[in-house]
């Protein structure tokens, strides 16, 4: 999710022909930028789409299809009126855990630690998580530009590694946000 210039997507695309991948970017430059790059390389097992994660994730894309989601350097919306729109939120967290299958892992990384720290204890918190934190690079090596970028200048990383047992159970709210206007009216059959 927020795969920007493709460097993690376009790696593990490239090393596992026979594995699947699904990228998502809502910022149109960066998908443009990859799709190229996926033609280019002519790889058959990447499919990307442009957009809004959350609301793919509530709307288009099947729930439990994901062995794995990759979230890395999320935009952490620092201010309080946006904090809304923050990928990882108590609001939203069933959108993302909800792509995962029965023991999927979810993979996180950022800079904005105070965000981070909020990442980490909201999945924490979740039935069935188990978060790691890692201290060092990842294994295979820094994941995004941002990351190789941010290694260079010292900067801290939190990154972290969540196991999930069973399915990841959804969160009462996470569509709210989702929902239209006319929804207001809207009283669901009991």
């Amino acid at each position: 999710i927020g795969f920007g210039k493709g460097r993690y997507l376009l790696r593990r695309a490239t090393s596992e022909p026979a594995g699947r991948f699904l990228g998502i970017e809502i910022a149109s430059e960066y998908f443009r930028l990859v799709a190229r790059r996926v033609a280019r390389r002519r790889l058959v097992n990447v499919v990307l789409l442009e957009g809004d994660a959350q609301y793919l994730a509530g709307t288009i894309l099947p729930r439990g299809f994901a062995r794995a989601v990759h979230v890395y350097f999320p935009d952490p919306w620092p201010k309080t009126r946006h904090q809304r729109r923050r990928l990882f939120a108590p609001e939203s967290l069933d959108l993302v855990l909800g792509l995962l299958a029965p023991g999927g892992r979810l993979y996180f990384a950022t800079d904005f630690l105070a965000y981070g720290e909020e990442v980490r204890q909201l999945l924490e918190s979740h039935p069935g998580a188990s978060v790691t934190v890692h201290a060092a690079p990842w294994p295979d090596g820094a994941r995004t530009n941002y990351e190789a970028k941010y290694i260079v200048e010292g900067r801290p990383i939190l990154r972290l590694e969540v196991a999930f047992e069973g399915a990841a159970a959804p969160h009462p709210r996470g569509l709210l946000d989702l929902l239209v206007a006319s929804s207001l009216d809207y009283e669901p059959e009991t």
